[in-house]
């Protein structure tokens, strides 16, 4: 008697998950953090990331959070080590809807002036707040290239 409850649990239980999943998948877009701190090398990989990341998933919701040497790639005449420039790579993911949100606090505390940022980019007040945030109180899945 007590196998087959705990079976008829079991399978119930399974039941309930793998019904549930697909449908939550289905009704809501991901949506992910991009959070870059480490300056060029990190953000021409991350560029690269999010361009493959929407080539697979189109509807995903891409924010991303730029502080510290993070920041860098998201100023005017900011390029790879190549030679390529940002500002257009920005521009196009833009287009695509992804979003960039660039610390205040790191503006300010290397005396850059919010005329060298990027048009389109939203200055937030701090960056790791804002990534926590993202996280915490949106649903938001942290990624750190």
């Amino acid at each position: 008697m007590r196998r087959s409850f705990l079976r008829l649990l079991a399978a119930g239980l399974a039941a309930m998950m793998l019904g549930a999943s697909p449908a939550v998948a289905a009704q809501e877009p991901v949506r992910v953090v991009y959070h870059l701190a480490d300056g060029i090398d990190q953000a021409a990989r991350a560029m690269g990331n999010m361009r493959n990341h929407l080539r697979a998933e189109p509807d995903t919701k891409i924010v991303v959070v730029a502080n510290g040497d993070g920041v860098r790639f998201l100023l005017s005449g900011a390029r790879e080590r190549s030679g390529k420039p940002f500002d257009a790579q920005v521009a196009a993911l833009q287009q695509q809807g992804v979003e960039f949100r660039l610390c205040n606090n790191t503006l300010a505390a290397h005396d850059i002036p919010v005329s060298q940022v990027l048009p389109g980019v939203k200055l937030v007040p701090s960056g790791v707040v804002e990534a926590a945030r993202l996280q915490a109180r949106e649903g938001f899945v942290y990624l750190r290239p």
